[in-house]
């Protein structure tokens, strides 16, 4: 379908073309309606063209390894989906769909050289909109990205912290209990058999001095490694609240879809129903 110049007029990229300039645009690019659940294009398909959005709704989404849908971008009225793919003559990396009935504007790598030619400034738009999706893309895989919180820790720790854990780990373990054990004896023994000759004799009130020195220190030390287990189990519980809400997300979608197979159905039905 043709394309009317005043409706290039509307699309912030081609908005500062002269007049001349946006007719033979126009005489290039086409419109393309598009029914609701429209396939635009999917992953794989040669990337001849883009598009822009003029009205309507636009989804723009991959599938990932858990075959997952992932909503890369929804593109509004006269935002851009596609140029990679088409700038770079390559195989689309997403897959593009019209959730309610739209209207887009198909351009081809050869009306971009046209534009270009006739306003080399209209590049910077063009840039900026690819830089826009850009940054979505990588802020869409930061907070995909699988963590683990035993690693985020580790990488953060002190060396401190590292002492700390080191003390939590012998002080709570069977070999500290029988080596503490085995060296309350015979330090008791020793000072028991030696009598009055002895450097610590009963009640051995310089033991009781060393064991409340070492409870005042061990104390805070392990407490000190508590604090990070909670860290751990609070990040642990991070990453399950975002695994529950795309599982919930997923299966909300799961219901629209099947809600709207049922739709459908019904809609077959009747139309079966009145030829019949």
């Amino acid at each position: 379908m043709a394309c009317n110049p005043e409706v290039l007029k509307k699309v912030p990229l081609f908005a500062l073309l002269a007049d001349e300039e946006a007719a033979v645009l126009a005489s290039q690019v086409d419109l393309k309606k598009l029914a609701a659940r429209e396939r635009i294009y999917k992953v794989g398909d040669p990337g001849a063209a883009a598009y822009v959005v003029l009205s309507g709704q636009v989804s723009v989404f991959t599938v990932d390894e858990d075959q997952q849908e992932v909503v890369v971008d929804e593109p509004g009225s006269g935002e851009f989906f596609g140029f990679a793919s088409m700038l770079e003559m390559t195989p689309h990396q997403t897959n593009a769909l019209a959730l309610v009935e739209s209207l887009c504007l198909e351009v081809t790598r050869e009306d971009i050289e046209v534009l270009l030619t006739k306003k080399p400034m209209a590049g910077m738009d063009l840039l900026t909109t690819l830089g826009r999706q850009l940054h979505a893309t990588q802020g869409l895989v930061r907070g995909r990205a699988a963590r683990n919180p035993n690693e985020v820790i580790e990488k953060e720790e002190t060396t401190g912290e590292r002492i700390a854990d080191g003390v939590a780990r012998f002080g709570g373990s069977w070999t500290f209990i029988i080596t503490f054990s085995v060296v309350l004896a015979v330090y008791t023994a020793v000072n028991v058999f030696l009598d009055k000759n002895a450097w610590d004799p009963y009640p051995f009130i310089l033991l009781n001095l060393f064991l409340s020195m070492l409870a005042a220190v061990q104390a805070p030390v392990i407490m000190m490694s508590q604090n990070r287990q909670d860290t751990r189990d609070r990040l642990r519980a991070e990453l399950d609240f975002d695994v529950n809400k795309r599982a919930e997300s997923e299966i909300q979608g799961v219901s629209h879809k099947m809600t709207m197979l049922d739709q459908k159905m019904d809609d077959i039905a009747d139309l079966l129903r009145k030829r019949a």
